[in-house]
């Protein structure tokens, strides 16, 4: 068979995305945050647009007052009615606040006071008392305090505990290996070997670091952690020895071997645990110094006069952007070539694709979320027992859009209702058919009910997941016995063996 080379025509149709629908597409999954950064590095490449900033008078009497503070603070008003600043002052309470830090040693602030005074007045650029005078006067943003990290913290107590440097030199490396809850995830040896020096110097450093406050900082696991704090307590005795090293059988709740383990009656392993669930297992999360964001909700839900639901989209999440179309007339005539007139016209069509896309977008967000609420008008009335089961189909299907498009609207978005805030996923639950072929149930619902059995179970009569499995169906909810022992599972409930020790322990204290 021969070769023969030959030309063919051949006709396909294909859905190409260009960059700005792909965008598009993208701006529907944003977060307000990702949304605002996205924005204002459009705005830094493109010189037609700008944001729309509405000054209200309120905003106008506030900067006036900010603007107005520092004349008053010049003309000696701002502390009018305030206590004198003098040295001596902040001497005593430096002093009052250090005696309460270290009640043990009374001597600590005659030891320190001085210093920290010093500190203070060269941080703050020196002290005026109110009828001296200072170059540069006192400002109230130095008086705040700024949010101390763990490595600030422990490095303060460093300087105070060792005086030799080489031991300061490890105590140093040592704190360089604390992670953000206070454990010590560094290696002994290494840092041994990076110093030049042995591992028992290290470990001699390391019991000195372990006795910093808060307690239980250096430690490299949790027994450890919480044996410092206890030892602080001086609670470390042999039993109490026994429980932390066993830490396994008080998380299953084996509360006999426990008792055996331990040498003590129950009584005392009660008091025992309770003073276990006083300590702090993460000691160093208290100078994490990061601030949770706070939510902000996409769209509010409100009660309207007439019973229904009244939604809006939260205008604090609605991007204002503007095409300054007067300054595209005012350089467009004086463009100098061709790529000048292109840029000037690539500005202008990206800038209103923007404007067009951040529109349907909100448009996009508030037609979903309208028929989530009206799909979950139960739910929003009498609560979680009456989430019904609602998937991503039946909502695209309801506002004809593409079941991808309700996914990425969904995304990251949250709704505020009478009942608190929920994001949008919230209200996408798994369906589990009724027992009697009646209305299915949502999976939240169900959670719900299960922890309710559990939190109203007794001591003598603790459900296992076949008795829930039971109740369940007589109440009309068909589940299988895995499905309830997940549930249990995720909403972080042991399981009934383990409920049964502990309340029969707790019942037999009287508590």
């Amino acid at each position: 068979m021969a070769l023969a080379a030959k030309l063919q025509l051949r006709q396909s149709q294909s859905l190409v995305m260009t960059p700005q629908l792909m965008q598009s597409i993208r701006l529907l999954q944003f977060t307000h945050a990702e949304l605002e950064h996205f924005i204002d590095e459009e705005i830094e490449r493109n010189p037609l647009l700008e944001r729309a900033e509405p000054q209200d008078d309120a905003a106008s009497d506030q900067a006036q007052k900010l603007d107005a503070e520092p004349q008053a603070a010049a003309d000696g008003d701002w502390f009018e009615n305030e206590t004198e600043w003098s040295a001596e002052a902040i001497s005593d309470k430096l002093d009052t606040s250090l005696e309460n830090l270290f009640p043990d040693d009374p001597g600590t602030s005659e030891r320190l006071g001085p210093d920290l005074t010093a500190q203070w007045k060269s941080a703050s650029g020196g002290v005026s008392g109110s009828g001296g005078s200072s170059s540069e006067g006192l400002d109230a943003g130095d008086m705040a305090a700024s949010a101390i990290t763990l490595r600030d913290h422990v490095g303060e107590q460093i300087a105070l505990a060792f005086t030799n440097p080489a031991a300061r030199l490890i105590a140093g490396e040592l704190a360089d290996g604390l992670d953000e809850t206070g454990y010590l995830r560094a290696d002994i040896a290494e840092i041994a070997a990076r110093l030049g020096t042995d591992a028992e110097a290290v470990r001699k450093v390391l019991a000195i670091c372990q006795t910093f406050e808060p307690a239980g900082l250096f430690a490299r696991d949790l027994a450890e952690c919480l044996s410092l704090q206890l030892a602080v307590r001086d609670r470390l005795d042999p039993a109490m020895e026994a429980l932390i090293a066993n830490l396994e059988l008080l998380a299953r709740r084996d509360f006999q071997t426990l008792k055996r383990l331990c040498g003590v009656d129950e009584e005392d392993l009660l008091d025992m645990l309770a003073e276990i669930r006083a300590l702090d297992p993460r000691p160093g999360m208290a100078f994490s110094g990061g601030a949770s964001d706070a939510i902000v909700a996409d769209v509010e839900v409100r009660a309207a006069n007439d019973g229904s639901w009244t939604v809006e989209l939260n205008a604090e999440t609605l991007p204002r952007v503007l095409v300054d179309h007067i300054y595209f007339a005012q350089v467009s005539p004086h463009a100098k070539n061709q790529a000048e007139k292109d840029f000037l016209a690539e500005c202008l069509q990206n800038a209103n694709w923007l404007t067009r896309s951040l529109d349907q977008r909100a448009k996009t967000i508030l037609k979903v979320a309208s028929e989530i609420v009206r799909q979950q008008d139960a739910f929003l009335v009498h609560g979680v027992r009456h989430l019904k089961p609602l998937n991503l189909r039946t909502v695209a299907d309801a506002i004809g859009m593409h079941e991808s498009t309700v996914s990425r609207v969904t995304a990251n978005k949250y709704m505020l209702t009478p009942r608190g805030v929920f994001e949008l996923r919230y209200f996408f639950t798994a369906s589990i058919a009724a027992s009697g072929g009646g209305d299915a149930h949502s999976s939240e619902a169900v959670r719900d009910r299960i922890k309710q059995m559990i939190d109203e179970e007794k001591p003598v009569d603790v459900l296992s997941d076949d008795a829930i499995v039971d109740m369940l169906r007589e109440s009309g909810v068909d589940i299988a016995r895995r499905t309830v022992a997940k549930y249990r599972e995720g909403m972080n409930i042991p399981s009934s063996v383990q409920r049964r020790r502990e309340k029969r322990a707790l019942a037999s204290a009287g508590r």
